[in-house]
């Protein structure tokens, strides 16, 4: 008979254990409510979302006129920003097309004018010729410039290092481009 006994101990005893725990819970919940705020005191933005609400937001100061940065533009910075470039493209007479086409001469050259390279259709519908402007916004974002284009790099943020690598990419050629307003 004792033995019967010993299954009945065991189980008031993990009763008793659970009885305990969830009473001290409420217990603790009754004694302690803690505090806490409509808002984070220090709000953390998932990636890729402002922190600020929509309606503070305050768009960017338009870029001024690439005539009137590239008048101010260096060369030499250009040169180090082609660097980006330099994984797709090659910069020489006669060079090679990479993954992108040799950039020899492109300033005021017609759009898809290197020959043997497979420009995408989206590059090509937009037309015309590589003109300053056009240049400059197609090196701000690419995909927005010609949607759908093969080129997968994201673009050039800062409005000055564009109008420095355009100033260097003008240089690239046998008679380089007049400057606009020239």
């Amino acid at each position: 008979m004792a033995s019967s006994l010993e299954g009945n101990k065991l189980a008031a005893a993990i009763l008793t254990a659970g009885i305990i725990g969830v009473g001290s819970a409420v217990l603790s919940d009754l004694l302690y409510r803690p505090h806490v705020p409509k808002e984070r005191a220090y709000p953390v933005a998932a990636l890729g979302q402002a922190t600020a609400p929509a309606e503070e937001k305050v768009a960017p100061a338009p870029a001024e006129p690439i005539a009137v940065r590239l008048a101010a533009a260096d060369v030499e910075r250009g040169k180090a920003a082609a660097k980006k470039c330099a994984s797709c493209h090659t910069f020489d007479k006669g060079g090679k097309n990479g993954v992108g086409p040799n950039l020899w001469g492109v300033v005021m050259a017609k759009k898809g004018h290197v020959e043997g390279f497979a420009y995408s259709q989206a590059l090509l519908g937009t037309g015309g010729e590589w003109t300053y402007e056009s240049l400059d916004a197609f090196l701000a974002n690419p995909k927005a410039y010609a949607p759908g284009t093969k080129m997968s790099f994201a673009g050039i943020g800062k409005p000055e290092e564009r109008a420095d690598l355009i100033a260097y990419l003008r240089t690239l050629a046998d008679q380089p481009a007049p400057l606009p307003g020239s």
